[in-house]
């Protein structure tokens, strides 16, 4: 049952089993889990089944850190979660990411790769990715175009899979039709109300941004909303405890990370499709297609004692024939304009997190009349017989003799870059996120490391010349021109020590019985993988660990 909270017809009151904050991946994952069974459900989202600008305002915060992040447009508040917005990307994390090294602070998981695997393999079905066969880091699927082959103790191809669907849209229908499963929209969490002792939650408080307030009570609690807002949710739950839940040794909010994102330089080549085309993600075929990344070597990650990354070649065009520039000028005037309010929403929050290079076609503006570009396609029939040509003989329609690399990288725990409470308040009455984002010496030593690295072996293996940006030639202290990928990690951190996390291995904030958090914030360290694949196999190992405890806690009642 799917009930919108801002209809005061409804229930204000609720009560269930479970209740699970938050209808992005993970939510849904555990939701699901519960279908069938005995137990009931309260799943409960602050957006609405689409989006709206209302909703997402909610997401407003301040920047104060270096670099700076948006908190409004690096999420999404909305049924099915900021993967509304994402590519489609699934990978799992490695054995070696999740280990402990050395040479980087506070790294090191408190459970294996051994452990999470039975549930990467569950999560290739909700994910739909199930012709997959999954391997340590990497999927083990064939591709239908070979990658470059390279020393393998510097680089590696790591194989991942695009995901055909958005969660809130492909089981919504089952939540809906569920019995047991209660999914309340525009219902806010307001604060989750501890016991006396701080040692259990009692209610969750929710509302909407009208007025509307009222509460969910529960056994169990799951804090299900992404990197940034479990932190701040877990702060504001301060009216029993002043510091908030599960923040007895300050440390909700911190270690926040992303997998920062920068231009590492320009490759200049004859044949630069050599590069790129292996790696076009344009090009994958089937429902769920499978894509090669360039990676780092784990043996190189140590002799240089960096981070993780990866870097992926973007053919920049050149001179656009005028014949191409008229159909894709046609064929964009075609296009019905967007009015809709979600998907002006979904445009405007892409265009904020955009990470790949600027193409000129984007800017470009397309307001003569359909019958003058018609035209002009017409006039440029030689150079569009010319481009299908190109295609069918699988080369770029467009010649390019350049490529400019963007690299993504793993980023150090930080215990100075975090997340905390802002003065200002946002429509709820609650203060606002502020993030304070911080690299670390390490961080920068990798980018220039790796950067070095992919480029003269990438320009080795298409024939070209490699020219490193600009801000790559600093030394620790210059400023690292990276950006957001929206991937936030580690604010929840996951530790057998209560000092050193805020959750332990099973996800259970440390001194409170009936809460678990879900999602990126409890990663001890992100590798490079695209995290949503490893949130997913994390949500599922949390659902089975909560079906079985209420089970026994049901028989232990019963006796």
């Amino acid at each position: 049952m799917i009930i919108d909270y801002l209809d005061s017809s409804s229930a204000s009151d609720l009560d269930a089993d479970l209740c699970i904050i938050g209808a992005g991946a993970a939510g849904i994952a555990i939701a699901r889990r519960f279908i069938g069974t005995p137990i009931s459900v309260c799943l409960i989202e602050g957006g609405g089944a689409t989006g709206e600008e209302q909703s997402q305002a909610l997401y407003e915060g301040m920047s104060i850190g270096t670099p700076r992040l948006d908190a409004g447009t690096s999420r999404m508040r909305v049924f099915g979660g900021s993967c509304n917005l994402w590519g489609g990307g699934c990978i799992p994390l490695g054995s070696r990411d999740m280990a402990e090294r050395d040479w980087v602070p506070d790294s090191g998981w408190p459970i294996a790769y051994d452990d999470l695997k039975p549930y990467y393999e569950r999560a290739r079905e909700y994910c739909q990715v199930e012709a997959h066969y999954l391997g340590d880091g990497a999927f083990l699927t064939p591709l239908a175009r070979a990658p470059l082959p390279f020393d393998a103790d510097k680089l590696v191809n790591y194989i991942f899979a695009r995901s055909p669907i958005l969660f809130g849209k492909a089981y919504r229908a089952e939540l809906e039709k569920a019995p047991n499963i209660t999914v309340l929209l525009h219902a806010n969490l307001l604060e989750l109300h501890a016991s006396a002792s701080g040692a259990s939650v009692r209610h969750a408080r929710i509302g909407t941004v009208h007025g509307r307030k009222g509460v969910v009570r529960a056994q169990h609690y799951v804090l299900a909303c992404g990197g940034i807002e479990n932190a701040r949710l877990l702060l504001l739950s301060n009216s029993v405890l002043p510091h908030g839940l599960g923040n007895q040794h300050d440390l909700v909010g911190r270690y926040f990370m992303d997998h920062p994102c920068g231009n590492m330089g320009t490759i200049t080549a004859e044949t630069p499709e050599r590069l790129t085309r292996p790696y076009d993600r344009n090009l994958g075929k089937g429902p769920a297609p499978a894509f090669p990344e360039i990676g780092l070597s784990h043996a190189f990650q140590e002799t240089q004692r960096i981070l993780n990354g990866r870097v992926h070649p973007f053919a920049v065009e050149g001179s656009v024939p005028q014949g191409i520039r008229s159909l894709r000028d046609f064929r964009a005037a075609l296009r019905p304009s967007v009015q809709e309010e979600n998907a002006l929403l979904e445009a405007r929050l892409c265009a904020a997190l955009r990470n790949a290079p600027a193409n000129d076609d984007d800017a470009r503006a397309r307001n003569d009349p359909i019958a003058m570009l018609a035209l002009r396609v017409g006039l440029g029939s030689t150079d569009i017989a010319k481009a299908f040509l190109q295609k069918l003989r699988n080369k770029p329609t467009v010649r390019s003799n350049r490529v400019e690399l963007m690299g993504y990288f793993e980023q150090a725990p930080n215990p100075d870059s975090r997340i905390t409470l802002a003065h200002e308040r946002d429509a709820l009455g609650l203060p606002k996120v502020c993030v304070d984002w911080r690299l670390t010496a390490l961080d920068r030593h990798t980018y220039r490391t790796a950067a070095a690295l992919f480029g003269n072996e990438l320009a080795s293996a298409c024939g070209g010349t490699y020219r490193p940006a600009a801000w790559l030639s600093g030394d620790d202290n210059a400023t690292a021109e990276v950006h957001t990928t929206a991937h936030h990690l580690g604010t929840t951190r996951m530790s057998d020590d209560p000092r050193r996390g805020v959750v332990d291995p099973h996800c259970r904030v440390h001194g409170v019985e009936n809460l678990h958090v879900a999602g990126s914030s409890v990663f001890p360290t992100g590798g490079w993988a695209f995290p949503t694949f490893t949130i997913v196999a994390l949500a599922l190992r949390l659902a089975d660990q909560l079906r079985a405890a209420m089970r026994a806690s049901a028989v232990s009642e019963a006796v």
